[in-house]
């Protein structure tokens, strides 16, 4: 007799709590708690992803989901043919090495560290081009040319074996062109012509030169066409389910994915491809756009990133996932309301134990202090000297405030230990808007404003728990720096400097100061994720001026966006880690005093659980 175990190879099984792992999939069990038969399903779905850097249109875009690369693109006004290269890491975007040619309608293949570009439309005649770049993960250098010049065809394949197809060539009747090229990673050969005359069709970008995938497209009209390569010849196969043009596409011949684009109006279908026909996914993008890029090695997870929303450019970042895990993705929300709002405002701890300190409420200086639960703030006793801008080190139950500005500036510290604030040993030199990092017997303090010129101070001082003693000093003198780390690995991050706002930031070995990797959005002021270690450290909000809601997080090495707060915030106190942060208090634009928090939350998966029923 057939059964399930006979089906699965497994019995039904009986559990108290569901299963967290994937061996749960394709399996049924009975949940005595709940009284119930569950089981996972697949789920299609589309979620938010961090920003990219720049914003624009009509750009190159290949890779795959944890490792993609977006290159060129148009943005106006004023009009720019870029030449801006951005990185994707899975979580955020990174600047890249920039192309040697800027343009827009630029297609491109291959991999993050060995990628290759070519076609596109140029600022100066003769307009459309044939210029390919290669890139080996951190500058471009000039390939050979492709031998019709022509701008928003499509592409397939690696850098030592391209495929170029499609496109509007610099002189054509109609313009548009059937030409296939092929690349060796040195020059390009004519390869099998297109059936259909097309510019604007998708691709699957992942796809290899000898089993490339074409669809839809502008023939004079827009159309559903779908067309598969072998090498050297091009089959008319099953179309799409809606005609569009101007799509994202990613996958490979027999597990593509086709994205967004104008039928017209703008899109937010997506289709899949199994190798013999297209269907329509119940995943949508979150917003219609056209002129997008895409990325994703196969039919199961892509990235979607920029294009044009009506007539707007974006900088949108969307993930696809088909999968038996529901992706909550990474993104920022409302937190509790602190009891006094003001800016100017010390913070430290993590998210669901935090410290909020001093401050100004808008006019003059506060010493109130308040702990955060993840849910609420609740006041305790206040610092003994009101002020603001204050170096901030250490958690909930045992923090420094550290410097600060009152009537005057102050050199002196005080500790906390989750009750009250005492007087400990002051400063070497007075300074408001120091940096800070490290715990409260092992701390380091730099840079800020002592008063007096030079009003950008390079002193850098460590709290051994008794005394503070003099340090080697930070490279560049800076006010309102971002601290996070600890007393042998801190990080220092942007701050104001003589010269205006800073993106430079510094590493501290617990002797010296050397370069690290510059922040996207040069800034002062901003919020840190204070318990957040210096290869893993987040920033969010501060001034650059004006205001921002820029979020970055650090890798030891460069700097990637992530989700932008909700609301513009300067001079607030932070808290928490990369994956789990709280901001509150400062300002905001027009200068209001902000009492708000919100709280930070990286990506999550979870099985995508379904209970059985008879219906």
């Amino acid at each position: 007799m057939t059964n399930y175990k006979n089906i699965f190879g497994k019995p039904v099984k009986f559990l108290a709590t569901d299963p967290d792992n994937t061996e749960a999939e394709g399996q049924i069990w009975y949940n005595s708690t709940a009284g119930a038969f569950k089981s996972v399903v697949v789920s299609e779905a589309w979620s938010s992803g961090s920003p990219m850097i720049f914003n624009r249109a009509y750009i190159a875009g290949f890779g795959t989901t944890t490792a993609a690369l977006g290159a060129g693109g148009y943005n106006s006004p004023p009009a720019t043919f870029e030449t801006a290269t951005e990185e994707y890491n899975g979580s955020g975007w990174a600047t890249g090495g920039a192309l040697n040619t800027g343009r827009w309608g630029l297609r491109g293949a291959g991999s993050q560290t060995a990628g290759l570009v070519f076609f596109g439309v140029t600022p100066g005649p003769p307009g459309r081009t044939g210029a390919t770049e290669e890139y080996d993960g951190s500058a471009w250098t000039n390939g050979g040319s492709l031998s019709e010049a022509r701008y928003q065809g499509a592409a397939a394949g690696t850098q030592t074996a391209g495929l170029a197809f499609g496109g509007g060539p610099a002189v054509a009747s109609p313009p548009v062109s059937t030409a296939t090229e092929e690349y060796n990673g040195t020059a390009w050969t004519t390869g099998g012509a297109l059936n259909t005359v097309t510019r604007d069709n998708g691709s699957a970008s992942a796809a290899p030169q000898t089993a490339a995938l074409s669809f839809g497209g502008n023939n004079g009209s827009i159309n559903a066409q779908s067309e598969e390569y072998d090498g050297s010849t091009w089959t008319v196969v099953n179309s799409m389910n809606t005609a569009r043009v101007v799509m994202g596409g990613s996958g490979v011949q027999t597990d593509a994915l086709a994205y967004g684009g104008t039928t017209p109006p703008d899109s937010a279908a997506t289709e899949s491809y199994n190798g013999t026909s297209w269907s329509t996914s119940p995943a949508t993008l979150a917003t219609a756009r056209r002129y997008l890029a895409g990325a994703g090695s196969n039919g199961s997870a892509a990235v979607a990133f920029q294009g044009k929303s009506g007539p707007t450019n974006t900088t949108l970042t969307e993930e696809y996932n088909k999968s038996i895990n529901v992706i909550t993705a990474a993104a920022w929300s409302s937190g509790g309301t602190m009891n006094t709002g003001r800016n100017a405002i010390g913070g430290t701890g993590t998210q669901t134990a935090a410290l909020a300190y001093g401050g100004s409420p808008g006019g003059g200086y506060s010493g109130a202090t308040e702990t955060y639960d993840g849910s609420s703030f609740s006041e305790v006793n206040d610092m003994n000297t009101a002020r603001g801008y204050v170096g901030s080190a250490g958690t909930q139950t045992a923090a420094l405030a550290i410097g600060g500005l009152g009537p005057v500036r102050y050199a002196n510290v005080e500790s906390f230990d989750g009750s009250s604030w005492s007087e400990i040993s002051d400063l070497n030199t007075l300074r408001s808007g120091t940096g800070a990092a490290g715990t409260s017997t092992s701390a380091v303090a730099f840079g800020g404003n002592p008063g007096s010129s030079p009003y950008y101070s390079v002193d850098t001082e460590e709290y051994n728990g008794s005394s503070w003693s003099e340090q080697n000093n930070l490279s560049t003198g800076r006010i309102a720096a971002v601290g996070s780390g600890t007393q042998t690995a801190a990080l220092a991050a942007g701050g104001e400097i003589s010269t205006g706002t800073s993106n430079a930031t510094e590493e501290y070995d617990g002797t010296s100061w050397t370069a690290g990797g510059a922040l996207i959005t040069a800034r002062y002021s901003a919020g840190p994720a204070t318990a957040a270690p210096q290869t893993d450290s987040f920033i969010f909000g501060g001034s650059t001026p004006p205001a921002t809601t820029a979020t970055e997080a650090y890798d030891g090495t460069s700097w990637s966006t992530r989700p932008s707060l909700a609301n513009i915030r300067r001079q607030g106190g932070g808290a928490g880690t990369s994956s789990a942060a709280v901001t509150f208090g400062g300002n905001s634009t027009p200068p209001t005093i902000l009492s708000s928090s919100e709280e930070f939350n990286g990506e999550t998966t979870a099985l995508n659980l379904k209970t059985l029923t008879t219906s």
